[in-house]
């Protein structure tokens, strides 16, 4: 593949389907086909977009809490395994209009699994699967509902048509060396997934597009209380924050672009909408002149970091077949 000299980007903040996958995947659709209709070769959507930011689950966070069991059935239930049929539309309007996507949702474990997963799911622009990054700690009480990755394997940057792209969602972008592993990746355009686009999220957007001398394109979610099934209304409220009024906008958004300088392409946006910019991609090449953290400006004599991406499962099958193999571990398996 050629490398780009130049990339362009569409943001979608427009309220999600809480607890709807059909209908999220039905929105993502749309969404992508008009981003790709005003010239996008690249489409982000926010954290957990395909089904919803779980925000109740830092006001039902007690021990044998039956209401927050109840929600995490809720969920569990709306949510998609990365090679599900569910997201096939999405694979297919990739494919038909020739776009990267990457795509923020709760990932269930397997069909019938009854573990979830923060993660960012990259299609490739024929549709097929680029890479799956997975939170490789959840936040908090984020911990109730999401497992940690139980690997590093997603921590990957991806050659593409629309530039070399890496991604974390929310808080791992306080991960120093998380950050590390990925500007010494090359990094060209990072995706920065967020909830919500708070002061501080905004301050280590544009401190990560510096540091890495990359854009940082955040996704952030666009929800109000009428975007929310109403018996899930108060608990979501309280998540969010006991101050959160009960009507009205939620999550204002703030999607928006940082260069290479860590000053703004496009600045965060309030409100519903797309937010559009095009990347002059051979600026994170300049801009390493004076600093390259992984290169340059690093003292590999002095410091090292190890990142281990080999898979891992938590159960490993032997069959009798297998060298080594018996008849009774067949039986189990």
């Amino acid at each position: 593949m050629t490398a780009p000299s130049r990339s362009r980007v569409a943001i979608v903040q427009e309220p999600p389907a809480v607890l709807d996958l059909a209908a999220g995947v039905d929105r993502a659709v749309g969404a992508v086909a008009a981003a790709a209709a005003d010239g996008a070769q690249l489409v982000v959507f926010p954290e957990t977009w395909l089904t919803g930011y779980p925000a109740w689950v830092f006001g039902l966070a007690g021990w044998d809490d039956a209401e927050a069991r109840r929600w995490y059935g809720r969920l569990l239930a709306q949510c998609p395994a990365i090679d599900g049929a569910e997201l096939d539309p999405l694979r297919a309007a990739a494919r038909r209009h020739g776009v990267v996507v990457a795509m923020g949702l709760n990932e269930r474990t397997g069909a019938a699994g009854g573990s979830l997963s923060n993660t960012l799911l990259y299609l490739d622009s024929d549709g097929s699967t680029l890479g799956v990054h997975r939170k490789l700690v959840p936040t908090h009480t984020e911990r109730i509902v999401w497992a940690p990755s139980p690997d590093a394997s997603g921590l990957q940057v991806h050659p593409t048509a629309a530039g070399r792209l890496g991604g974390l969602v929310c808080w791992e972008h306080w991960q120093p060396v998380i950050r590390q592993a990925l500007h010494a990746q090359d990094e060209q355009v990072h995706l920065a997934l967020w909830p919500d686009m708070t002061e501080m999220h905004a301050l280590a957007a544009r401190t990560y597009a510096f540091e890495g001398r990359c854009f940082v394109v955040s996704a952030a979610q666009y929800l109000d209380a009428d975007h929310v099934p109403d018996d899930l209304r108060e608990a979501y409220r309280l998540g969010v924050g006991p101050s959160t009024p009960a009507t009205g906008t939620w999550f204002p958004g703030g999607s928006s672009v940082a260069g290479p300088d860590g000053s703004w392409v496009a600045e965060p946006l309030d409100g519903p909408g797309t937010v559009h910019a095009e990347l002059d991609l051979e600026l994170t090449a300049a801009y390493k002149h004076d600093l390259d953290v992984a290169g340059h400006s690093s003292r590999a004599d002095l410091f090292t970091l190890t990142v281990d991406r080999r898979p891992r499962a938590a159960v490993a099958w032997r069959t009798a077949d297998e060298a080594g193999g018996s008849s009774a571990a067949s039986a189990l398996g």
